[in-house]
């Protein structure tokens, strides 16, 4: 989530001319707001299905480009942690943050304007912007066909990979942003998010957007793969388990 962002927001303000509230709103508000509650209520695939025709194109060749480089990470990362890579840095970053604490990134220009959205926020979601949903859904499939792949049963793929996202941390996320969790986290989650954001930011920005921005068609196979993945039957089981009510976030 935090390198998706800093790409999305960049973009949004440098190539595309956004205001710095609006670029917010496009890609941070985007993801923990209404991309969230639609995959929460009725799945990812929904996302998609309710872009008018111009949206759903430029979602799908977001999504085609975003998908591999995201793939590319999360690769990288299951093997960190399933070779105990991964906690070894957190042993050896405690080690060194005895000396140098850990810094924190809420201070940065694009927190900033985030707290200024919270703010004046009303009870009207933004629209979705099929740009920002293509990256985020083509990360999340990424990972989901990641842990198929490594034999994780369907059932644990959904919860770790879409549940825990949509119904935990992304509404603590839009309640208190992103910046405000990376920081109130564990060691190695506050690690984990220094170590791999600026990677998901650089793989979309130099392979995913870049293709995107040269013109790149989708992958009609890619899309097909999406459209009718295993995962969208699944979560429509999970669907009628879950609470009628979304989590509440106060204080």
């Amino acid at each position: 989530m935090h390198g998706i962002v800093e790409a999305l927001f960049r973009r949004y303000v440098m190539a595309e001319g956004m205001s710095e509230a609006q670029a917010f709103i496009d890609s941070v508000e985007n993801i923990t707001g209404p991309i969230s509650r639609t995959i929460s209520h009725h799945g990812i695939k929904a996302v998609y299905d309710q872009l008018d025709e111009a949206g759903k194109e430029v979602f799908e060749r977001i999504y085609s480009h975003a998908y591999g480089p995201a793939f590319d990470i999360l690769l990288e990362i299951y093997d960190e942690v399933s070779s105990c890579n991964e906690i070894r840095s957190v042993v050896m970053a405690g080690q060194r943050h005895r000396r140098f604490p850990m810094g924190r990134i809420d201070g940065t220009r694009m927190w900033l304007v985030g707290e200024e959205v919270r703010a004046v926020r009303t009870a009207t979601p933004p629209a979705i912007n099929p740009f920002t949903a293509g990256i985020y859904c083509a990360t999340m499939m990424a990972q989901i066909d990641l842990l198929i792949e490594k034999g994780h049963c369907l059932s644990e793929v959904a919860n770790e990979s879409v549940i825990e996202a949509v119904d935990s941390l992304n509404p603590y996320m839009h309640y208190r942003g992103v910046a405000f969790m990376v920081d109130n986290c564990s060691t190695t989650a506050r690690l984990g998010s220094r170590k791999w954001a600026p990677r998901f930011d650089y793989n979309l920005c130099q392979q995913a957007i870049t293709a995107y921005d040269a013109g790149a068609p989708a992958d009609p196979a890619l899309i097909g793969a999406f459209k009718g993945h295993k995962i969208h039957e699944a979560l429509a089981v999970c669907s009628t388990m879950r609470p009628p009510v979304d989590i509440a976030v106060v204080g």
